[in-house]
């Protein structure tokens, strides 16, 4: 396997998932890899695919925000769901999560959108599909990484308890099929798009709401503040 398709991710996911990473499907998955690298420019680069793990350890995290591509533009993605590298125009799903964070909890909606903050205080910013091929959206789709991504929910939800899964539009909310929802927590609304923030996204609140069920059960709310 080529090293810059090797996956590099903290300790203790890489011992929870060892039996994803040596499946078959996976294994097919890294072939599918190496080929469009050969080919293709592929985003995050290699080092930041797995980023939203090495931010946020399996022991640490107590948000799980779900979405579903990499931005495909060049420089954008970083390995956070809708989240931007640094210097970087912020997308309009990115600008409307900013626009809600701001009428929810009066922080300002800040010059950067990196989201590494969250993912360093618990929140796993997970995508469905952890690449993509540049200015192709969804193109790496249906190659094997929604099977790796279910089984993260699928333990994240087996292993731990009062985790708050934030599931915004319809593709992050067909997951909670994977959420023990008698033991974990979950909020639904729209998606932030443009197409859709203003029915039902703007006023969701689910910022506020995510802390206060952090707080109930005696965890430390995260500070969302990146201005």
């Amino acid at each position: 396997m080529s090293e810059k398709i090797k996956p590099i991710i903290e300790k203790s996911w890489g011992e929870i998932l060892v039996d994803e990473f040596e499946s078959n499907y996976f294994k097919q998955l890294k072939s599918f890899l190496i080929e469009e690298k050969a080919k293709y420019t592929i985003y995050p680069q290699g080092s930041q695919i797995f980023s939203a793990f090495n931010q946020t350890p399996f022991d640490k995290v107590k948000v799980v925000i779900i979405g579903q591509d990499p931005y495909h533009e060049e420089n954008q993605a970083n390995g956070l769901c809708f989240s931007v590298s640094d210097g970087i125009k912020k997308p309009p799903s990115l600008l409307n999560i900013f626009k809600e964070l701001k009428t929810d909890l009066g922080y300002n909606i800040p010059e950067n959108g990196n989201l590494e903050k969250w993912a360093n205080q618990g929140v796993l910013l997970l995508n469905a599909t952890l690449t993509v091929r540049a200015q192709h959206a969804g193109s790496h789709q249906n190659k094997g990484w929604e099977t790796f991504t279910d089984a993260v929910i699928k333990v994240l939800s087996l292993k731990k308890e009062g985790l708050v899964f934030i599931l915004w539009g319809n593709y992050a909310q067909a997951k909670q099929k994977l959420i023990n929802t008698s033991i974990h927590f979950v909020l639904k609304a729209v998606h932030p798009s443009p197409l859709s923030a203003y029915n039902g996204f703007f006023g969701c609140k689910h910022f506020s709401k995510t802390n206060e069920i952090l707080i109930k059960q005696g965890k430390q709310p995260i500070d969302w503040r990146l201005a």
